[in-house]
């Protein structure tokens, strides 16, 4: 009996078919989906991180291109460029590599 006084005292809408169905569908999608809100943030913080990277990458990009131009249009900077970055030396040459010391 008290529970069926409890169940009149809610408003008819709220007891609607509808309403329950609609507030049933909302919650699945929101909570229990397999693309739920908290699914879909990570989504977007991930695609943020990527569109961060692609921005970096299409920088060096275009530094690397403008390096390739100035090593290949000069022999003297491709040799200099070889020796200092990939450390090549002709042959019957010895190179020393000088670390500077780390302070404790």
């Amino acid at each position: 009996m008290q529970l069926l006084h409890v169940f009149q005292r809610v408003p008819r809408f709220l007891r609607s078919f509808y309403f329950l169905a609609g507030s049933a569908f909302l919650v699945w999608m929101l909570v229990f989906d397999a693309n739920d809100l908290v699914k879909q943030y990570d989504m977007y913080a991930k695609w943020r991180e990527l569109q961060a990277e692609k921005e970096y990458y299409l920088n060096n990009i275009e530094l690397v291109k403008k390096d390739r131009a100035e090593l290949l249009s000069s022999p003297e900077l491709l040799e200099k460029f070889a020796r200092e970055k990939y450390i090549m030396k002709r042959p019957g040459e010895d190179v020393f590599i000088l670390v500077p010391q780390e302070q404790e």
